[in-house]
């Protein structure tokens, strides 16, 4: 592996072959970012995860290594790397002395595109379902562990994530530290449809204009609270990055962003039809929920119902956070969000 800048930031492929170099937000101390790409073994599919953490930091432990993973449409690195205001969750993290990953799994951000999405989206079914995209969280910690040597990882995931996280820790608990489910996915509400939901038969994947994506996000929001939601400016600085990320979509006039339709078959065929994809009641490590009150992607109730069904965790926590929506992460209020993960994150594991 070759280094290209030693700096505040780096940026490096797990083979050698450059990626591009980035430089973190100003702050002490310096970060570095370094991003891989690693193979899953299926071909032609890679997978893209970026790293950021201290850059005087050499050792790595269970307790300092952390994974996020990304929802349902939009991808990791403008989710979990954009430096609004001057600093990403990312950032925030690493400053407190964490070696920080991201990963975005098939058919978003950087990551390989399934051939499914080089043609029309009704050419094929839905594809990258909940059951591969666990598939690619598993290669993510697999090489996380092997270049950080260490047994185990925190995960952090959001939306659909939450659902990978979760589904993946059932299965791996001896891989997992702790677990944070930021507006976890669970069993929808008879009659309740989910923003994602599309009319008529579903395609590979689907195409989403930025107007659609503030339309979501601002769902729920009291009318005079719209307004200072989200800080100015954040809003068109997301979607300029997000829609950098695809470079197929971003061409089109308007410019959309491709995402796969796997989770919105899922949604439809289990969470919605009372069918769990997996048991919370299988997860053994201390969990934390955290959610926004004015979430209307995955409401309150879900987190409430699954709360309850972490029976066997060391020890769990749910937070609630008052004004926020399902993207409270790009929000006024993100602090909360921030230092509540960071708070547990951070805390000795409590013993029984």
């Amino acid at each position: 592996m070759r280094v290209l800048a030693v700096l505040a930031a780096a940026a490096v492929l797990a083979a050698g072959t450059p990626v591009k170099a980035a430089t973190a937000a100003p702050a002490a101390p310096a970060i570095q970012m370094t991003e891989f790409m690693a193979p899953t073994g299926d071909p032609g599919i890679s997978l893209y995860l970026r790293n950021k953490h201290p850059r005087t930091m050499t050792a790595f432990r269970p307790q300092n290594v952390v994974l996020f993973v990304h929802g349902s449409t939009y991808p990791a690195e403008t989710s979990f790397d954009l430096p609004l205001a001057g600093m990403s969750w990312m950032d925030y993290i690493a400053r407190h002395g964490y070696d920080v990953w991201l990963v975005d799994v098939r058919g978003y951000g950087k990551s390989s595109r399934p051939p499914e999405m080089d043609q029309p989206a009704g050419a094929n079914p839905p594809i990258v379902h909940t059951t591969t995209a666990v598939q690619d969280v598993g290669t993510a910690v697999d090489f996380i562990k092997a270049k950080r040597h260490v047994s185990k990882i925190d995960l952090i995931g959001w939306s659909w994530g939450t659902t990978m996280m979760g589904m993946y820790t059932a299965d791996h608990n001896s891989n997992v530290n702790k677990l944070v489910l930021y507006a976890p996915q669970w069993l929808r509400a008879a009659g309740s449809v989910a923003l994602t939901a599309q009319a008529g038969p579903l395609g590979a994947y689907r195409s989403v204009s930025m107007a659609s994506a503030k339309t979501r996000w601002l769902t729920g929001v009291p009318a005079d609270k719209a307004q200072t939601l989200i800080p100015a400016g954040w809003f068109e600085q997301w979607a300029a990055a997000t829609l950098a990320s695809d470079p197929v979509g971003s061409k089109i006039d308007p410019p959309v962003l491709r995402a796969p339709n796997g989770t919105v078959a899922d949604t439809a065929d289990y969470w919605a039809a009372g069918k769990p994809l997996y048991d919370p009641s299988r997860i053994t490590v201390p969990t934390l929920l955290i959610h926004a009150e004015w979430d209307q992607d995955l409401p309150t109730y879900m987190d409430e119902a699954y709360y309850k069904l972490l029976t066997n965790v060391p020890y769990k926590r749910y937070v609630q956070i008052g004004e926020g929506t399902h993207t409270i992460i790009m929000e006024k209020n993100r602090l909360q969000l921030f230092s509540e993960v960071q708070l547990f994150l951070d805390e000795r594991r409590v013993t029984q």
